[in-house]
């Protein structure tokens, strides 16, 4: 049997396998540790795997005319959204414990990704589950395969590194001015201190390649992931009490390079270097001047 005669149930379980094989491919904890594992890899592969089920019956219940089961879809949309909602919230309440917040920013973006991952399960799902059940499983293989290669596209965002070079720079003290190279970071006090910053500390320097790339390394949300991901990369040396061994990212006015300054437990620059380099793009700090009427 073909077409809207045929069982419906090969093909509801293509599409559960392709949307939740998506998730679980999406699904992946770097070196900034999140989501933690196992019980938050549980957590998002069990959503996973309820989208798939939501985009896998899709297809079938329109041609069964079953029309209810359609609108139960866009009620688990609703739900999904709640799942944004509450990673929002769950990173929030963390930020108060991070020695280096990630910033509202950050905490914004990271919560609509899996948001959004849901929905690719649940549409690679339903690409599946249709092509299966109108023209068989064949090309409901190909079908499958096909969305999840575009699915992938969106695993890894936009860098850092791709807009802007990123280089080691070195410490060195004015009196008690801090400078990375010649971009001025910060006062320090304390002589003990000073000394202990030439010793561990590791500057670096991002230098924009565009007008877009120097707008957007300028937003207050952008260079706190940068100093989020770059302590979460090569450590931290830094305790209570010790507000200069914090991270700090500073823009020079003139130039827009953007000049970091930390104290790690790794003391790899290369590893520093690589870890700057892989911080996301926020979507929320892109900025695009030279788009603009006015810069043109």
């Amino acid at each position: 049997m073909t077409g809207t005669e045929a069982s419906p149930y090969p093909s509801i379980l293509a599409g559960m396998a392709v949307g939740a094989f998506t998730r679980a491919y999406l699904l992946r904890a770097d070196f900034r540790i999140y989501p933690t594992y196992p019980h938050g890899w549980v957590t998002h592969l069990s959503l996973g795997v309820v989208a798939a089920l939501l985009g896998a019956v899709i297809v079938p219940a329109i041609a069964a005319r079953e029309f209810a089961a359609a609108a139960f879809v866009a009620l688990a949309a609703q739900q999904f959204r709640e799942v944004r909602a509450a990673e929002r919230d769950s990173l929030a309440a963390l930020e108060q414990m991070e020695r280096v917040a990630r910033g509202a920013d950050y905490v914004e973006g990271i919560a609509r990704v899996f948001e959004a991952r849901n929905y690719l399960s649940m549409l690679t799902a339903a690409v599946a589950s249709g092509a299966t059940h109108v023209l068989g499983w064949q090309v409901g293989l190909a079908a499958g395969i096909f969305s999840l290669l575009v699915a992938a596209g969106f695993r890894q965002g936009r860098q850092v590194g791709g807009i802007a070079d990123v280089r080691a720079a070195k410490l060195h003290f004015e009196e008690t001015l801090l400078f990375v190279d010649d971009i001025q970071m910060m006062a320090v006090g304390l002589q003990e201190s000073r000394r202990y910053l030439l010793r561990h500390g590791r500057g670096v320097i991002l230098e924009p390649r565009d007008l877009d790339a120097r707008a957007t390394l300028a937003t207050s949300g952008q260079r706190q992931a940068i100093a989020h991901d770059a302590a979460a990369a090569v450590g931290l040396r830094k305790d209570y009490g010790t507000p200069e061994f914090t991270p700090l990212v500073r823009v020079d006015l003139d130039t827009g390079r953007v000049g970091l300054v930390i104290v790690p437990i790794h003391n790899s620059i290369s590893a520093l270097v690589e870890g700057v380099r892989r911080v996301p793009l926020l979507e929320s700090a892109r900025r695009r001047p030279l788009g603009s009427a006015g810069a043109q």
